[in-house]
């Protein structure tokens, strides 16, 4: 308004109309151009002046015609004020995009009680027995009842200690999408390497779950967690991708590597699946950060990840794995210079009748390559080792006593 002041003063400043001053008839023509043509004409070019440049401000011209057409509606719901100060965006394509997701994963979700015994002793030697449950969710991934769900859902946590200690599930009940039925599970398989298990219910009929590749995730892109956080069932939470291939290592020291997400996820929410803008599950929430300063960062095992994983747990009862059959120590730059030894892996010992026995590994050799690749820990011999099939070679560069010597070992399955 300020600025329309300004230009409104500058305007008033260039006269509307000329002062005519009327002379009698008995001027000549000379007279009469200028004393009344002339000034006439200077009027009109004044007031065209005048309202050229009023009709070249949006704001003038919007006061003098009005501002019926003063929004103009675009593609992807937007509209943009005519001076282009207001731009305004529905959330309508988003909302439909999440009601979408929902409605068509929920079927496919469902809800995972444990109940474990607790033995307890104080500190006199009495001790006693007592009940605990926990909760998590899972995945329909067949019409028939298997659904796939983490490891640490319903196996026990290990948590000991002098004066308590927790059993394996002693009871793991399922609770389907908008039916209060509890359903008695048993578990199929488990794999405490990857967090992933499989349990089984007795229906048949089930919405089985699709999945995406996720190999194709983009940061950036729509994210949903899908679970039953703290007990409440059937809880959607969005967000985006944050990263991909992120590799987190857990309290227990395993590395795995993760789709991250800032979509809630809270305890309840493991075994749960994280969904793309179709619905389709991109990965299962696995993981959380917590602490002071820390809020939004979650992760999810991607989905592709886990189909030959899932396919051996209902085959097996276990994931078959190649092995060496050693047992290392990480070394560093501070470490090996200590002992004077080369970064790498030191072997402690040699598992009998395995392949590092029979393809002549001892006890104090050092690994420094895998496939012609420079190693310096156990996880990185492991990633290299698991890209292999049980039955296949595997080349390894050692250091004994200060010389290189390499080594192929055929590898067989892991007991």
């Amino acid at each position: 308004m300020e600025e329309n002041n300004k230009n409104q003063s500058k305007f008033k400043a260039i006269p509307v109309k000329g002062n005519i001053s009327y002379e009698k008839t008995s001027k000549n023509k000379s007279d009469f151009g200028k004393s009344i043509l002339l000034p006439f004409v200077s009027g009109i070019l004044g007031c065209s002046v005048v309202i050229g440049t009023c009709f070249g401000i949006p704001s003038i011209k919007s006061k003098i015609i009005g501002n019926t057409n003063s929004q103009i509606s675009t593609t992807n719901n937007t509209s943009t004020e005519s001076d282009g100060y207001v731009k305004q965006i529905s959330l309508k394509n988003y909302s439909d995009t999440a009601v979408y997701a929902a409605n068509k994963i929920l079927p496919s979700i469902v809800g995972i009680k444990i109940e474990y015994t607790v033995n307890t002793t104080s500190l006199f030697g009495r001790g006693g027995t007592s009940t605990a449950t926990a909760s998590g969710s899972g995945i329909i991934i067949s019409e028939d009842g298997y659904i796939l769900t983490n490891n640490h859902v319903v196996s026990s946590n290990s948590e000991s200690s002098s004066y308590y200690q927790i059993s394996e599930a002693t009871k793991i009940s399922v609770t389907l999408f908008n039916d209060e039925t509890e359903y008695g599970a048993k578990i199929v398989g488990k794999d405490e390497q990857t967090d992933l298990a499989v349990i089984k219910i007795e229906k048949t009929g089930l919405t089985k779950a699709e999945f995406a590749d996720s190999d194709n995730v983009k940061v950036g892109e729509f994210a949903m967690a899908v679970g039953n956080p703290v007990n409440m069932n059937s809880t959607v939470t969005t967000g985006i991708i944050s990263a991909v291939n992120r590799k987190i290592t857990d309290s227990d020291g395993k590395t795995y590597t993760c789709i991250q997400t800032d979509a809630a996820i809270n305890s309840g929410n493991s075994g749960g699946a994280l969904v793309n803008s179709d619905g389709n599950v991109i990965g299962i929430n696995t993981l959380k950060l917590s602490g002071t300063g820390i809020e939004g960062i979650g992760f999810a095992i991607p989905i592709n990840s886990t189909t030959d994983i899932t396919s051996q747990l209902i085959q097996y009862s276990k994931v078959k794995r190649p092995y060496i059959g050693i047992s290392g120590i990480d070394l560093d730059e501070a470490t090996a210079k200590r002992y004077n030894l080369v970064l790498g892996i030191y072997i402690k010992s040699v598992d009998d009748f395995s392949s590092a026995e029979k393809g002549g590994l001892k006890a104090g050799d050092v690994i420094i390559e895998a496939d012609g690749k420079s190693i310096n820990t156990m996880n990185e011999l492991n990633e290299i080792k698991n890209s292999h099939q049980i039955g296949d070679e595997i080349k390894l560069k050692i250091n004994r006593d200060g010389n290189e010597k390499e080594i192929t070992l055929k590898l067989g399955e892991q007991p």
